[in-house]
């Protein structure tokens, strides 16, 4: 990694990574999918109101597993194998641990009920939404480490087998949905166990490579499982703009369920088709954004390992090209989406034209920007894969917290005012591409007073921290 030719690296990292978080993504899509077909509005519905939980399991395990991947990947830059086996065996250790929590949390009634209490709920599908968050939430050992550890594999040098291990998952959940969902009639239970079961099938992967697969850069060893509270603490500043990621588009998710609710209300397609239109936008949107976190994880490593390494040329190339091949990705999908837009929305089991007619506009107007979030996304994961955590958990709460929030609120009561051919509904996917332009702005501003730090450390002026 830090002397092998930068394009091919970025080629055979970001290839498999790319296809393995588009498959990653693809569970909540396949779920979508076979429910839209078994229940229509009411299957996307449900599972849209459980997606600000769902988004808070992936918080966590985004915490615990990239926060220790990038403490792996400087440890390897740093010719420190023991130190990056301490960090994979300390991860494995606290996704047992907070697993464990989180299981136990989702059967307490006040946890469960206050969660779909704020997450925007209705009535008509509460006990659907409890039953699909608390099966996935017996399984969230296995999401941990079939997502989380699982970009160790991709940091010992195997961005195939990495890809393998999350392909295994995707084809066991799509055949085990189908037979639960669509075969025995199961709904919303058979869709979250199916899952499980894909997330199973990855888990035992991911663990079969560090325990049993022979010269690997890693293992896993028992004694490097034991918490040793200095590894602790970097996984978890390392991991926390990650986390800070996936919280704030939880909170996100929370306060636009509940605006869906409250502006469907007092539209004609009123609440659950609301949740059930945008739900399908927002899971499109994910997986368009996927392909794009797909090449920033695939560069985390390289750019840790050669930052470690103090060969500073080699990260400023890294950077550049990896934005402009994610650049070229996120054209590719916003075509697609402005290309196929009715395709894309009919695959989702919505019944109602108007309903499709209005969830097609949406999502053409939320993803108007797409060409220019890879430059935003890979930014600032750069900030973390060379362990400046802080600068990276803020640029990634411009976009979702200071700038996304306050719009659904604002915008729903002045776009009206402004434009009476619009509703408030209308407001709440049009608030998406204005964040969208104030975070990269934003992230431009970071990445120029970097590049600016990043030659006078190679030079000499500054020296990089030590971790």
């Amino acid at each position: 990694m830090g002397s092998a030719s930068i394009p091919r690296l970025i080629t055979e990292f970001a290839i498999p990574s790319i296809i393995g978080m588009v498959v990653n993504g693809a569970y909540n899509i396949i779920d979508s999918i076979f429910l839209g077909s078994a229940m229509h509005e009411t299957g996307q519905a449900a599972v849209t109101a459980a997606v600000p939980i769902m988004i808070v399991f992936m918080a966590i395990s985004m915490l615990i597993g990239n926060g220790g991947n990038a403490l792996a990947a400087l440890r390897m830059g740093e010719g420190d194998r023991q130190g990056a086996e301490r960090s994979l065996g300390n991860t494995v250790t606290l996704s047992l641990i907070v697993s464990a929590i989180v299981a136990l949390l989702a059967f307490v009634p006040p946890c469960i009920n206050g969660l779909l209490s704020i997450s925007g709920t209705t009535t008509e599908v509460w006990e659907y939404s409890k039953t699909f968050i608390q099966i996935i939430s017996l399984g969230f050992f296995l999401q941990c480490i079939g997502m989380g550890v699982n970009n160790f594999i991709r940091t010992s040098g195997n961005p195939n087998r990495a890809l393998g291990t999350m392909i295994i998952g995707a084809v066991v959940c799509v055949i085990f949905n189908y037979l639960f969902v669509i075969v025995l009639g199961w709904g919303i239970a058979g869709s979250a166990c199916a899952t499980l079961a894909g997330q199973a099938a990855s888990c035992v992967s991911v663990l079969w490579f560090f325990i049993f697969t022979k010269n690997v850069p890693m293992k896993l060893h028992k004694r490097f499982m034991k918490l040793e509270r200095r590894t602790v603490r970097l996984i978890l500043s390392l991991g926390f703009a990650s986390f800070a990621i996936q919280a704030a588009a939880a909170v996100v998710n929370f306060v636009l369920n509940n605006l869906l609710v409250k502006y469907g209300a007092q539209s004609a397609l009123g609440q659950d088709a609301a949740l059930a239109s945008i739900g399908v936008v927002s899971r499109v949107a994910m997986f368009t954004i996927f392909p794009l976190i797909g090449v920033a994880v695939a560069l985390q490593p390289l750019l840790g390992y050669n930052y470690g390494a103090h060969l500073f040329k080699r990260v400023r190339t890294t950077l550049f090209q990896g934005m402009l091949g994610g650049t070229v990705i996120a054209v590719a999908m916003w075509a697609a989406v402005h290309l196929w837009p009715n395709q894309i929305v009919g695959a989702f089991g919505l019944e109602d034209p108007e309903l499709i007619e209005f969830t097609v506009f949406a999502l053409k107007v939320q993803l108007i920007l797409l060409p220019f979030v890879a430059f935003q996304i890979i930014g600032s994961n750069y900030f973390q894969a060379t362990g400046q955590p802080v600068k990276s958990a803020f640029l990634s709460l411009t976009r979702q917290v200071l700038f996304l929030i306050p719009l659904y609120i604002l915008l729903p009561e002045l776009l009206p005012q402004i434009m009476p051919q619009y509703s408030g509904l209308d407001a709440l996917y049009f608030a998406v591409p204005m964040a969208d332009f104030l975070a990269i702005f934003t992230t431009v501003i970071f990445m120029l007073v970097e590049l600016r730090r990043m030659k006078r450390l190679e030079s000499g002026e500054l020296e990089a921290a030590a971790f």
